[in-house]
């Protein structure tokens, strides 16, 4: 055994839900020697850094959920991290707009929703209410949601981390190690990296959008799978920033498992516009025509995603036809920003998500964490996992200790 590769536990990965998970799991045990290891050069590099960078108000999710709970408690908790520790971030407030009458009954829906999770500053708006606030919109009816925001989550996760390692001196990050396989016994893990072996008493992984293959290699039987799904954006060139305040969403289609292409003031100030939600066909790939065999292969393999192709298949149709088409994604934002023109934006990053797809195709899963000999797996954590992420740090590390990880 390698001295400087023993821990007292080791968490892998370094995206916000990992760090979140080290910092939580330090402060609590902070005489414990704990291990983060990243596969990138850096922390953060894949759905914490491609996110929209929102802190979400908790205003969707069914009442009771982990969703629910998790994002209140995290907003508040993040808010009040970003404020201690100087990270960027701006509680601005969000309009969600409901473009026509048809969208009325959603819109009250989730307010409804928003009430019951105690969303702090709930309020119907109509009319010039909406325009007060975002003189471009037009819309019948809306929501103001003051308590959403945005910040850095790239600089969150960074800082998480190095709050972490300053309780405790012997405490590590390391990136550029990835995680191949385990090995658990009844006195702790071996984690397998092609830079050698790691050894601890316990492990978390919060591995994204490798999640069920790792939790498939430490030996947990998961009929669920990660799919991968594309998220493109554009920006508003500089002329144009001034046709958007700060957040403007639209009412989210209950038959589609996303919220929508909507309207985000970022914390440097540029306004992102999108994304939409395409079908990827490489897990860690961020261009359009970005390919890797095995994760297509085994996505199309599954019937999970077929059953939800079918039950998606003309908004997957709109969906393909705007990543391509630009004209096609500006007539998606005028439903809500009627004076934006071509010229208006221009193209922006992506983002992937990871869901994880149940056998029937359903994505609505809650966040999901297991726990299982001596480890604890984070399955599933989409949005609003980031905004969560210092709720589920706790989660987390009461599953560590329910388990006597660090006992």
């Amino acid at each position: 055994m390698n001295p400087s590769r023993s821990f007292d536990l080791i968490v892998v990965g370094g995206g916000i839900i990992g760090a979140a998970a080290f910092f939580k799991l330090q402060r609590r045990h902070p005489e414990a020697k704990i291990a983060l290891l990243e596969k990138e050069d850096i922390l953060s590099d894949h759905q914490t850094g491609h996110n929209s960078g929102v802190i979400h108000s908790g205003l969707y999710y069914p009442p009771g959920s982990l969703k629910a709970t998790n994002c209140v408690k995290g907003r508040h908790e993040l808010v009040a991290f970003a404020k201690e520790y100087g990270v960027e971030h701006d509680v601005c407030g969000k309009v969600v707009a409901a473009a026509t009458e048809d969208e009325l009954p959603m819109l009250e829906k989730i307010h409804g929703l928003g009430i019951q999770n105690n969303i702090e500053g709930l309020e119907r708006l109509e009319g010039q209410a909406i325009r007060d606030i975002e003189p471009h919109v037009k819309a019948v009816a809306g929501l103001w949601v003051p308590c959403t925001g945005i910040i850095d989550f790239r600089a969150a996760t960074a800082k998480m981390a190095e709050v972490a390692m300053g309780i405790q001196s012997e405490s590590r990050v390391f990136t550029a190690v990835e995680a191949t396989d385990f090995t658990q016994n009844t006195q702790g893990v071996t984690v397998h990296t092609r830079q050698g072996d790691f050894d601890a008493r316990g492990l978390v992984v919060c591995a994204g959008l490798q999640a069920d293959r790792l939790a498939r290699k430490d030996g947990v039987a998961l009929p669920e799978r990660v799919v991968g799904f594309r998220g493109d954006y554009y920006e508003l060139e500089d002329h144009a920033k001034h046709k958007v305040r700060n957040l403007i969403y639209p009412v989210p289609n209950p038959q589609f498992p996303f919220l929508g292409v909507h309207f985000t003031r970022m914390t440097n100030g540029d306004i992102e516009c999108g994304p939409n939600a395409v079908f990827t066909f490489k897990r860690e790939g961020y261009g359009k025509t970005d390919f890797s065999l095995k994760d297509t292969a085994e996505a199309l393999g599954y019937g999970g995603t077929w059953r939800l192709f079918f039950k998606n298949m003309s908004f997957g149709i709109n969906e393909y036809r705007r990543a391509f088409s630009k004209k096609l994604f500006l007539k998606t934002l005028q439903r809500l920003v009627p004076s934006l023109e071509m010229d208006d934006l221009r193209p922006g990053r992506s983002g992937v998500r990871a869901l994880l797809l149940r056998p029937d195709g359903d994505t609505k899963d809650d966040f999901r964490i297991i726990s299982q000999g001596r480890s604890v797996h984070v399955l599933n954590a989409p949005s609003p996992a980031a905004t969560a992420s210092l709720a589920i740090g706790d989660h987390i590390a009461n599953e560590v200790d329910a388990q006597g990880l660090l006992a």
